[in-house]
């Protein structure tokens, strides 16, 4: 029997989130156990119960309260995706004010595989806090995704990831 293969997808509010459940069946089918850990505005913006039941993967969103046993599988690879400038900074400075934050920065000291795909527009991809987040957090061995790889536009006009890009990556990063 194999063992057992824990990812973490850790989602922030940008569009892309909208549909996340994509890369979880994406995960599943390439033999991944997906816990999906996300933002509390991204929780806000879609059904991560309903995607949990349908999926079968686990969700956090809030942390446990103390003495309860809700610990996570130890993860062996990480899926930030898609990441908000606000998340990309707050990471690199070491900000842990949501259960999303605090999960990447604790993963980040670990020997875990890391991969990034950051949703944030050319602008303020200019703005020099962004590129000195990306420069540490590159130093810290964590793989970012080139936005412009990575993003399309939807029917709607809102931001889409090419989620299958971004599982080839991961299997080219854990492989």
């Amino acid at each position: 029997m194999t063992a057992r293969r824990w990812l973490y997808l850790v989602c922030s509010a940008a569009p892309p989130v909208l549909r996340i459940e994509g890369m979880v069946e994406l995960l599943t089918r390439a033999g991944w156990e997906v816990v999906l850990i996300a933002t509390p505005t991204a929780a806000s913006w879609v059904d991560l119960d309903t995607i949990g039941t349908r999926t079968g993967c686990l969700v956090r969103v809030a942390a446990r309260p103390p003495g309860e046993d809700m610990s996570l599988p130890r993860a062996d690879a990480v899926v930030a995706a898609p990441l908000t400038f606000n998340t990309i900074n707050k990471w690199a400075a070491g900000f842990s004010d949501s259960v999303a934050l605090g999960v990447l920065n604790e993963l980040l000291s670990a020997d875990v595989p890391i991969l990034a795909a950051p949703c944030v527009k050319a602008l303020l991809r200019a703005h020099p806090a962004y590129d000195e987040s990306i420069t540490r957090l590159t130093a810290a061995r964590v793989k970012v995704l080139d936005p412009d790889a990575i993003t399309g536009r939807g029917p709607d006009g809102l931001a889409t990831f090419d989620w299958r890009f971004i599982a080839d990556e991961l299997a080219r990063l854990t492989g």
